[in-house]
């Protein structure tokens, strides 16, 4: 039976809503169940998902600016959304909140070949940028694993990386200025169109990362590059673990710089084999893929890093000759997750550790599947040390899934215990807020902490995640 109470703040709440539809388009706003469903969650797939009061679709800043000073003064919590392709249950809806989804601000409003900028709303997705900056001969290099449906927005609130951050770095390298607009509907504007700039605090890359929770991004000033020549590719098949590591180490060591040097597990090339004839032997123990784009070295950077890696034990090296080629050997890491959900529901870690202890980390994966009887597979960038730890199991097994979740939380201590991070790229969400603490230390928390009451004193933003 519902209470009196609930019955009450279901009013409020309907009263709440019928003002905010007054004040935006007829399009904007939504209510219906059976469409606001589909915004309770991002890809995570754990940690709890609430129903939200509506969600709003805003397709300028003064929408948005009007959303949230309504939110102030209904003391609703608001959730941004992007693409919701997050993997960490940053995007997960709370219980009476408004979710803000903001894939219908997807304007690219400028490409600047002389500054070597573009300007753009958070909804415009990764790869349609990436490949609108190329045809003016210009690289957004930023690119997520989901880069064919991620969004600038949701990019920027996790800090994303990607395949080829090995050598071009992550989001943050990229943003020079932001409009954000606060919980209380200001719109705050950090950074510069200058390539450099050093006056005030840094609050853009304060707001990079922040998952949501310091305000909302309505538009990006992105830095670009001259886009390099094609890349080409060399994969390598290891019959042993340590030998598929110690190559990738020489290969970073060696002075070629990869664009991208990335690593299959077993049980990944047995799922991507299984997904789809590739010819990979059934006896790989790890994989290695990496990429070479620069301009006339290339083919000879390929060819080196091929000799690395048969100079390590590799079983087969297959060097690509052309861009057609290269993207052929790339589909097996593209494929990982994809390939990975054909055998079980994932939970998706994200662990980075030093590449000295990649090899410790690891041995420790198999002890803990082994402890909690579950199966971790690991893709991993492992040119930077950011793994990708996944724990595969049968969602129709409750108790599977309650070991699946305490091996998830394992794999986050020893990647602490190794010096490393809980999450390199895919932000802290809710699956993650109970080791940050742990992570940072008292004194650093306590003071993001505040920073957070500062920017959003009633705790209406994104809460539960994150901070």
């Amino acid at each position: 039976m519902v209470s009196e109470r609930a019955v009450g703040e279901r009013a409020v709440g309907e009263r709440a809503v019928g003002e905010l539809r007054a004040a935006l388009p007829a399009d904007v706003v939504l209510t219906d169940p059976a469409s606001t469903d589909a915004y309770r969650r991002d890809h995570a797939g754990f940690g709890p998902a609430g129903v939200p009061l509506c969600v709003v679709r805003p397709t300028s800043t003064e929408q948005v600016q009007e959303v949230l000073r309504w939110a102030t003064r209904h003391r609703v919590p608001v959730v941004p959304q992007g693409a919701r392709s997050g993997l960490s249950g940053g995007a997960n809806a709370v219980d009476g909140c408004v979710v803000v989804s903001m894939t219908r601000m997807d304007r690219i409003l400028e490409i600047d070949p002389v500054d070597q900028v573009a300007v753009v709303e958070p909804g415009v997705v990764n790869a349609v940028l990436s490949r609108a900056v190329l045809e003016e001969g210009l690289f957004y290099p930023p690119d997520p694993s989901s880069w064919e449906i991620s969004t600038i927005g949701g990019n920027i609130a996790t800090n994303a990386g990607g395949l080829c951050c090995v050598k071009y770095g992550v989001t943050t390298d990229y943003v020079r200025g932001l409009d954000v607009v606060l919980a209380d509907g200001r719109l705050l504007r950090t950074g510069r169109r200058t390539a450099k700039g050093v006056a005030g605090l840094d609050l853009t890359r304060l707001v990079v990362g922040s998952e949501g929770t310091l305000g909302v991004v309505t538009r990006a000033t992105l830095s670009l590059r001259p886009a390099p020549p094609p890349a080409l590719t060399v994969a390598a098949v290891f019959g042993a673990v340590p030998a598929a590591l110690a190559a990738a180490n020489r290969i970073m060591s060696s002075g070629l710089s990869p664009s991208l040097l990335e690593y299959l597990d077993a049980t990944t090339v047995a799922a991507v084999q299984a997904l789809r004839d590739m010819g990979l032997p059934p006896d790989a123990r790890a994989m290695l893929i990496a990429q070479s784009d620069r301009a006339g070295l290339a083919e000879q950077d390929v060819a080196e890093m091929g000799r690395i890696c048969a100079d390590e034990g590799a079983v087969d090296v297959a060097v690509a000759s052309d861009a057609e080629e290269s993207a052929l050997l790339l589909t097996a890491r593209r494929m990982a997750i994809t390939a990975l959900e054909q055998i079980g529901t994932l939970l998706v870690d994200d662990v980075a550790v030093p590449r000295a202890r990649l090899a410790d980390l690891l041995a420790g994966l198999e002890r803990i599947a082994g402890e909690r009887d579950v199966r971790i597979a690991c893709p991993a960038h492992v040119g930077d040390g950011n793994t990708h730890p996944t724990v595969v199991f049968d969602p129709t097994d409750p108790a599977a899934a309650e070991r699946a979740q305490l091996a998830f939380a394992d794999v986050m201590r020893l990647g602490l215990s190794l010096g490393g991070t809980i999450t390199g790229e895919h932000g802290v969400g809710q699956l993650k807020r109970s080791l940050l603490r742990t992570e940072l230390g008292e004194v650093s928390h306590d003071l993001q902490r505040s920073i957070k009451d500062l920017f959003d004193p009633l705790g209406i933003l994104n809460p539960g995640k994150a901070l």
